[in-house]
């Protein structure tokens, strides 16, 4: 059965969004937890790499505001001028989910009503223990909502959104490496030092994988390890692998349901392909920033063709 294509556009982008919205909630969260915890207070160096993680650098310097977690929070959180900020993901979020209301349970509805929510009549996230309290009710209702859509039926409603939420996510996560590879640690500091393995370990818990990491490497916090953790692993649901395994899966479970079947499935087949021939020894020998910025271009293209191949455009 086919669906209308702006019907199939607001599903998928109903996932991005909410994962978006949940992945700018880890990076605040995580980032003020740096800020706190670093032997030396990571201070602007922190703040600004959580903007160049979500690509909003540039908006916030135009506020010609300083970097302290105060600003930079709020800009992320509150501040609904930019795209990049979680109130207007869940704005958008919600407007799709409006548009879509009667292909969700009552429950996927309710989490995301619940999320958007929060922000209003709010206009300051409040000092660090109050930002954290925010951030993991955000985080609770994107929980929610990704458990009412496993729990929904399965059909080309849930894939749309699934397929939407694993695009998103793996863009997150190559834009989260990057941005801590070349960007994040002082030109003072040492490789290696404190201030490097506090860094690496927030990338662990801003994409839920510290406890992952200790089961699958023996020997400490490595930096090789944590690289090969979110790259190659597929065990781990945020790692570049294990999105790009699950898009090829999605779409083929929507091509048996909609006949809809091209460019996407090519594509994405062809980057899963790649991906298995992965060793990540060789990526960061042959330049792990080139491989990274490669992937995020590529996983651009694969969202242009499903929007063509669904005919979202």
């Amino acid at each position: 059965m086919l669906m209308l294509s702006r019907t199939a556009a607001a599903l998928y982008w109903l996932g991005r969004y909410v994962e978006r919205a949940d992945f700018i909630a880890r990076l605040v969260e995580a980032t003020v937890r740096l800020d706190a915890l670093s032997a030396r207070p990571a201070g602007e160096a922190a703040w600004q790499s959580a903007l160049a993680v979500t690509d909003t650098d540039d908006a916030f310097a135009a506020t010609g505001q300083s970097y302290t977690q105060s600003h930079v929070a709020r800009f992320l959180t509150l501040d609904a001028s930019h795209p990049g900020s979680i109130v207007r993901c869940l704005e958008m979020a919600r407007n799709n989910a409006r548009a879509v209301r009667t292909a969700l349970t009552r429950d996927a509805w309710t989490a995301i009503n619940r999320a958007w929510w929060l922000f209003q009549n709010r206009a300051s996230t409040g000092g660090a223990t109050a930002t954290l309290n925010l951030v993991e009710q955000v985080k609770g209702e994107t929980r929610g909502f990704e458990g009412s859509i496993h729990r929904m039926m399965r059909n080309e409603a849930t894939w749309l959104i699934q397929l939407g939420a694993a695009i998103e996510r793996a863009d997150n996560t190559a834009r989260l490496v990057d941005v801590k590879y070349h960007l994040l640690l002082p030109e003072d500091e040492a490789v290696g030092g404190v201030v490097d393995r506090d860094q690496w370990t927030t990338i662990l818990q801003t994409v839920s994988a510290v406890t992952a990491y200790r089961w699958l490497y023996s020997d400490g916090l490595q930096p090789t390890n944590v690289i090969d953790l979110l790259i190659s692993r597929f065990e781990l649901p945020r790692s570049l692998a294990a999105c790009v395994e699950e898009a090829v899966q999605l779409l083929s479970q929507l091509a048996r349901r909609t006949g809809l079947q091209g460019e996407a499935d090519r594509m994405a087949r062809a980057r899963m392909a790649r991906m298995q021939k992965t060793r990540t020894p060789e990526v960061i020998v042959s330049g792990l920033h080139e491989y990274l910025e490669a992937f995020i271009h590529e996983n651009s293209m694969l969202n242009a063709a499903v929007a063509r191949q669904f005919r979202f455009i």
